[in-house]
């Protein structure tokens, strides 16, 4: 199961010579990466690309056949793990500028970082629900390497942003939902997060915000409401959901800030513990926050609650 995989890389001239100029880098893991499949010989819902998987200057992945961890381990583990999901609208994942920073702070903070590398919903599966598939397999691949890792298996926590935040709400809120027929013993442990961390999440698919990308690629072009309400993350929320840390911006312009204040609702109701932020700006796709601005406080805000409510340490 275990490897270290070299990602192929495909750059676009236009991109690359428009960085070299401007004297940044593109992005790319180290060939030593430690990297995880999240399956052994049997994959739920085979099919999918074959290809290379596509790498773009930024750091935006797309044609992924291989679902695994790249795996971000501390010189000084305290105990705790975090599966980081970028977003990317479920047609690429933004890699570059959400989960790997993310990981790479959460791992100078003494925390297990596992970004998440997830099948994508296109025609070419069987089905569109392969990214639930892989997230919670992960939830419980962690889980089952919790020695291996000095994890204590009960500090287990998600974070999604964007798309990645509804993936990580669907695999909070769902967790005994069979999206896949067990294939080893792994699948035999909980797939429920300890806590859960959505950063501008993409929340409801029902009216009046129904309008998002995500949706499109999850549910297609017309969506019955049927459809729409099972994969809006507000109404899968029960008492049993994990405590769950907001934060998005007022001016979220891709998904608009209403989905948080649904979220915190339905959690409110549900009375699961639930602290939220909404910052007056910072547009959407921030990952860590650019150093100075408001939405840049979200990390240590997201840390001290992780503390207050025991999810952080030993």
């Amino acid at each position: 199961m275990k490897r270290l995989i070299v990602l192929t890389v495909a750059l676009l001239l236009m991109s690359h010579a428009a960085d070299a100029q401007s004297g940044k880098q593109p992005f790319t893991l180290p060939s030593d990466s430690e990297q995880i499949d999240l399956w052994n010989a049997v994959m739920p819902d085979k099919g999918g690309s074959r290809g290379p998987e596509i790498i773009s200057n930024k750091g935006s992945i797309t044609h992924i056949s291989t679902p695994r961890l790249i795996v971000h381990r501390p010189q000084h583990s305290n105990g705790t793990a975090i599966l980081v999901i970028s977003g990317g609208g479920y047609a690429h994942i933004e890699l570059g500028k959400e989960s790997h920073p993310t990981a790479s702070w959460l791992q100078s903070q003494g925390v297990t970082a596992f970004e998440l590398i997830y099948r994508l919903p296109q025609k070419v599966w069987n089905t569109t629900s392969v990214p639930f598939e892989d997230a919670q397999r992960a939830v419980r691949l962690i889980r089952s390497m919790a020695d291996q890792y000095g994890i204590n298996p009960h500090k287990i926590g998600v974070l999604g942003f964007s798309a990645g935040g509804h993936l990580a709400g669907i695999t909070a809120t769902l967790f005994n939902k069979k999206f896949y027929e067990p294939v080893d013993f792994i699948d035999s442990l909980s797939a429920r997060p300890d806590f859960a961390g959505l950063i501008y999440p993409v929340i409801s698919m029902l009216p009046p915000n129904n309008k998002t990308h995500s949706l499109k690629s999850i549910l297609g072009l017309h969506p019955t409401i049927s459809q729409e309400t099972a994969f809006s993350v507000e109404r899968q929320v029960t008492a049993d959901t994990p405590p769950t840390f907001l934060a998005q911006a007022q001016d979220d312009p891709v998904s608009p800030v209403q989905n948080s204040y649904l979220m915190n609702a339905a959690l409110e109701k549900a009375d699961v513990p639930v602290e939220m932020h909404i910052f007056r700006s910072g547009d959407h796709g921030w990952g860590l926050g650019k150093p100075g601005t408001e939405v840049s406080e979200w990390p240590q805000l997201f840390k001290s609650w992780a503390q207050r409510n025991g999810f952080w340490g030993k």
